[in-house]
């Protein structure tokens, strides 16, 4: 993929971006397995940004199937990366991520993995054996890039865990497209909050708190809203007490949901953003999310978020197209692949 394309453009065609991309992850993920990709020690996920946070739910879906597995920033360690005989998967849409290609470069050939969107790009010629999304366009706040970049990692862990994928992939889109329409009415209300908000908090449990920490970033980057994540057991362990003036974005299920009314009660304003509909929350604005499977869930978180941000940043006059800061060292140029 080069360049970017508009947020709203983005999000119009991702239903149908990812109905065509789960046929392609089927096909490729046999071939890994045929050819014993998945036998190796549970892996390391490694990543940055966006990438790091996808890597939460199937990290947690992997340990839920008996493999062990971690993720790791690819900025937050010393190089050469040490993970034994553990394979690296190395995440990055752009395959351009100078610190991710960096890491996974430090690492024996025979252990590169990587689930990447473009190829060819430093880091899918980098990888011994790859997951490809096969060069979605994706604006520069990611969207179908993230909830694509969700589908593959979640894809695999299940291929890794169980030896195969859920037969529900086969309709993901078609449940997205519906979900798009089903939750507008939700988000419009729920934007409200943010209106003249200083600072949001998101908080997620068990696969959801990668959402909680995409949440938060694509908070900053799109609305410009300071924000911050956590699990919902570090948000209990007294990172709650600071709780003022800003919103408090819930991921999860009945503990989160008595987070909830503990904060609404308190007169704080909250959403819960929630798969259960029979949960309830009295002068909190809650946001029921379809039924799926718990690998699949966050997927659904995302497009919520996406429907939410846009809406929050047109409330408070951001163009959710400009960025403020562009750094020179965070990606590679194209250049950098060898020919």
């Amino acid at each position: 993929m080069d360049g970017y394309i508009a947020f709203t453009e983005a999000t119009a065609t991702q239903a149908e971006e990812l109905t065509r991309l789960v046929p392609r992850l089927e096909t490729q993920l046999a071939a890994l397995g045929a050819a014993g990709a998945f036998s190796a020690p549970g892996p390391v996920l490694l990543g940055i940004g966006a990438s790091l946070s996808a890597a939460a739910p199937a990290v947690w879906r992997l340990r839920a199937g008996g493999v062990p597995a971690w993720r790791l920033g690819a900025g937050d360690t010393p190089l050469p990366l040490v993970t034994g005989d553990h394979p690296v998967v190395a995440i990055s849409q752009s395959g351009r991520s100078s610190e991710t290609v960096a890491a996974l470069e430090s690492v024996t050939p025979e252990l590169r993995y990587a689930v990447v969107n473009t190829a060819p790009s430093p880091l899918s010629e980098l990888a011994s054996r790859r997951l490809e999304l096969g060069n979605i366009a994706d604006s520069y706040a990611s969207t179908i890039g993230y909830t694509a970049t969700l589908t593959a990692l979640a894809m695999l862990a299940e291929a890794w865990a169980d030896g195969r994928t859920d037969a529900s992939w086969a309709s993901l889109g078609e449940r997205f497209r519906a979900a798009e329409a089903s939750l507008d009415p939700g988000l419009g209300a729920a934007a409200e909050l943010f209106a003249a908000a200083p600072s949001a908090d998101f908080v997620g449990g068990g696969g959801s708190l990668g959402s909680a920490e995409a949440g938060a970033l694509l908070f900053r980057e799109a609305a410009r809203i300071p924000a911050s994540a956590m699990s919902t057991r570090q948000y209990l362990h007294g990172s709650m007490e600071s709780a003022g003036d800003g919103v408090h974005v819930l991921f999860g299920e009945a503990r989160e949901a008595q987070l909830a009314r503990t904060l609404a009660d308190a007169g704080h304003r909250v959403l819960l953003v929630t798969s259960d509909p029979g949960l309830e929350v009295r002068d909190a604005a809650v946001v029921v999310l379809p039924e799926s499977s718990e690998a699949q869930r966050p997927v659904f978180e995302a497009l919520a978020l996406q429907g939410l941000v846009r809406r929050v940043a047109e409330l408070r006059g951001v163009d959710i197209e400009e960025f403020v800061f562009h750094n020179d060292d965070t990606k590679l140029d194209v250049s950098d692949v060898p020919a």
